[in-house]
């Protein structure tokens, strides 16, 4: 039976997914309505719906691997089930880091404004420097996968001890798990520095056209706050980003060295946090989304005030 802690767990965890999928699915089917209407989605609109389904499918994933660790934690010692979770979550997680990326580099590329022959020809064909990006991550995917069998074994290990109820000591594999997030950790440190790198410019961008504006005594700058919105959507996703980051490192580290189940748990209901809540923030941010929320809201407004007479006068 599960402890008052992992029932608490299973509660804030329940909160999260259910508030995530509510976020991700509702930017999936306004996209979808808008493309049934118009035939067509724009480049942003496409980005946001990739990214919002491949973070109902990491949602599913951690999920599932939320009630494994709960309820029927010696299931990590079956060699095939740890594989097959670990292969959904690397894929998931992967093509969400890299959606994101090309979101951020979506918004420099539409907002920022500089006069080098580089900028202007990659801006002119943003469609295929986005479609470039996933396709190239695909590289960085195939060494994920090569490091699946070191990180799956790994754990298979590790409850298989814990199911013995045998010591944990410092050894071979261990080494070469803390070898595998090394690496695992440059691979996520390109999407975080093309990201870095669009926010810095997009600062550069702003800067140059303050000092424009001043220059003109242009009082109507609608630019300013595009540049802004565009900075305030991209620090919120690195900073997400690295939140989701630390969260996979410390279940690494909590294993190797605390080897603390409950830890674990903690940090799982950490990463729940980043599909969960960059949703909103996407919903916030962008016009249509923003439209649509505040459209629905003031209609469930409405039907409660009319449900309320209803059920006073029944009484």
């Amino acid at each position: 039976m599960p402890s008052r802690i992992e029932n608490a767990f299973l509660v804030a965890a329940a909160g999260e997914l259910i508030t995530g999928m509510l976020g991700n699915g509702f930017i999936v089917l306004v996209n979808c309505i808008d493309l049934v209407k118009n035939l067509k989605l724009s480049t942003a609109d496409c980005i946001l719906t990739s990214l919002a389904l491949s973070r109902i499918i990491l949602l599913c994933i951690i999920l599932l691997d939320s009630l494994l660790m709960v309820f029927w934690q010696h299931l990590y010692a079956i060699d095939k089930l740890a594989k097959f979770i670990s292969v959904f979550w690397t894929l998931s997680n992967h093509l969400t880091t890299w959606i994101v990326t090309c979101l951020n580099v979506f918004y420099f590329f539409k907002i920022a404004n500089f006069s080098h022959p580089c900028f202007t020809w990659l801006r002119w064909r943003i469609s295929r420097v986005l479609l470039v990006l996933p396709l190239g991550s695909l590289f960085l995917l195939f060494f994920n996968f090569e490091l699946l069998d070191t990180f799956t074994n790994f754990w298979v290990n590790l409850y298989q001890r814990h199911e013995r109820n045998s010591t944990w000591s410092l050894d071979v594999s261990k080494t070469l798990y803390l070898n595998s997030l090394i690496v695992f950790s440059f691979i996520y440190l390109i999407p975080f520095l093309l990201s870095l790198a669009s926010l810095l410019l997009l600062f550069l961008s702003l800067m140059r056209h303050i000092r424009n504006v001043q220059r003109n005594s242009s009082s109507r700058d609608f630019r300013t706050e595009a540049h802004k919105r565009a900075m305030k959507m991209v620090m919120s996703s690195l900073f997400l980003s690295m939140v989701n980051f630390t969260s996979i490192l410390l279940t690494g580290w909590f294993s190797l060295l605390l080897q603390n189940h409950q830890a674990n748990l903690a940090v799982l209901l950490l990463s729940t946090l980043v599909p969960s809540g960059h949703s909103f923030i996407l919903i916030l941010g962008n016009n249509k989304l923003r439209q649509a929320a505040l459209g629905l809201l003031w209609h469930l407004n409405c039907h409660l005030k009319m449900v309320k007479p209803f059920n006073r006068h029944k009484q």
